[in-house]
């Protein structure tokens, strides 16, 4: 069923490309048109001339006049109707498109239908537009598949105390937090105790986003899911957080060649850098409740950045750093060619006596988005390995994987690399050595931009520096 929506939504909008109407922008219309027939169906209450049936039964450029009269009015609404279209624009400029995609959105019963079926047709078009726009939501999807293995080992359970909250600092669509309620559900077959299920929808789940349009969406995925989450629009990095702090931090940041190319002015933040990836680190850091655990996705570089060592020293200290996923290639095709990527997971409160890496690469053919597309299988052997402790305190053992594939390095060993977990590389990979394995040209590109980027932060930290020192002379 959510695939045949998907389908029938998918389909008009290669319609509404014509209209000069993008991915992006096509995404965030149905947003708004869904949010306000479900609402219809459901008899909440909405202001004046902005409900459903009134922009049903409008036609030619008052239909036009009238939807953008009520984007605006809701707007201004206190809540999640003001969270949702804040600032929302229309970006139909023919009245027939418009009037044909109502039309289309009219003919189903959102509310009739399973809250995951809802939620699976809107990520199914969220993907689409991530794989197809490929520079519209791709740099805010995280594939589903490597969210849910996270998700399964961290074990977000909000129900172990009252104030329980799981943030995600860089949330894009909402992918980490969703899982996260999505895998509650499963562990308590939906059902919630009365007087926790309140607390869960309406004060357990979190985040932030630097973008307005993908923060719309998440609310709107989360509302799909009968949750009601709080997301802010904020710059994780360069604004000081709140004073909240947070029992499980899942997150993604965006990872790419643009930055600020400056160290943001915090003074929670121990190595001052340019590398907004090793300032995520510093920011969960922060953030995270002493005894709270984490799951950062994280570049090959931030494992060899010129300052990553001072950050992991910093980290190692006051967290046990004790597993280090090392993905596929192509995890993230076709959103980012090239990226090779970790996930970090660490509990805040006890230094790091030992780490844990599982390397998912070596050997392992490229993921790509048709012929070899990433599966449940390529995380079923991690799993395992690490085990049902979701601070990696289980019994583990390099038995544990039949491959090889899973090792562990005492923190001597990882001084002596200087805190640079990129050194630890024991499998040879023969991928490398096959012609017909070779890099793409747009993975060699990005690859050579990332480099770029990083010499230019590493520039911008050494002219800092220079700065620093001539202001004390």
């Amino acid at each position: 069923m959510s695939s045949d929506v998907v389908n029938k939504l998918w389909g008009f909008c290669h319609v509404l490309r014509h209209d000069g109407v993008d991915y992006g922008d096509y995404i965030e219309q149905l947003t708004y048109l869904l949010f306000l027939k479900m609402a219809h169906e459901r008899g909440l209450e909405l202001p004046a001339e902005t409900d459903w049936p009134n922009l049903r039964k409008q036609s030619g450029t008052e239909l036009l006049d009238t939807y953008v009269e009520a984007l605006r009015t809701l707007g201004k609404q206190p809540g999640i109707l003001g969270d949702i279209f804040g600032g929302a624009q229309n970006r139909f400029t023919n009245p027939v498109n418009l009037q044909k995609l109502i039309g289309m959105i009219d003919e189903t019963e959102w509310i009739s239908l399973d809250t995951d079926i809802k939620a699976a047709a809107f990520e199914g078009l969220l993907e689409k537009a991530a794989s197809e726009g490929k520079k519209g939501a791709g740099q805010y999807f995280t594939p589903r598949l490597l969210i849910q293995s996270i998700v399964r080992c961290v074990k977000p359970d909000p129900r172990v105390s009252k104030g329980f909250t799981i943030d995600d600092p860089a949330c894009g669509t909402g992918g980490f937090l969703i899982a996260s309620y999505e895998w509650l559900k499963d562990e308590t077959g939906g059902a919630f105790e009365r007087d926790i299920s309140r607390r869960i929808r309406t004060k357990t789940y979190i985040g932030q986003e630097l973008v307005a349009r993908p923060r719309r969406l998440a609310l709107m995925n989360l509302y799909l899911h009968q949750v009601e989450p709080r997301i802010t629009l904020a710059d994780s990095i360069y604004e000081m957080p709140s004073a909240q702090r947070y029992d499980v931090i899942l997150t993604n940041p965006p990872f790419g060649t643009k930055g600020a190319n400056q160290a943001p002015e915090r003074e929670d933040f121990v190595v001052q850098t340019s590398n907004k990836q090793l300032n995520f680190i510093q920011h969960v850091l922060t953030i995270l409740k002493p005894g709270g655990r984490a799951a950062i996705v994280v570049p090959d570089n931030v494992l060899f950045a010129q300052q990553a060592g001072e950050v992991f020293e910093v980290l190692m200290e006051d967290c046990d750093l004790h597993t280090v996923l090392r993905l596929p290639r192509g995890t993230f095709s076709p959103y980012t060619e090239g990226t090779k990527t970790n996930v970090i997971f660490f509990t805040k409160g006890r230094p790091t006596e030992r780490t844990w890496i599982y390397d998912a690469r070596a050997n392992v053919p490229k993921i790509t988005k048709k012929s070899r597309p990433l599966t449940h299988e390529h995380f079923v052997a991690f799993e395992q390995c690490y085990g049902i402790d979701p601070n990696g305190s289980g019994s583990r053992a390099e038995e544990d994987s039949t491959e090889g594939r899973w090792r562990s390095f005492s923190i001597d060993e990882i001084k002596f690399h200087h805190y640079k977990l990129d050194a630890f590389k024991w499998i040879r990979d023969e991928e490398l050595d096959d012609p017909d394995e070779l890099p793409e040209p747009e993975e060699l590109i990005t690859e050579a931009m990332e480099e770029l980027q990083l010499a230019l932060d590493d520039l911008a930290d050494v002219q800092r520096l220079l700065e620093d020192n001539g202001d004390q002379g």
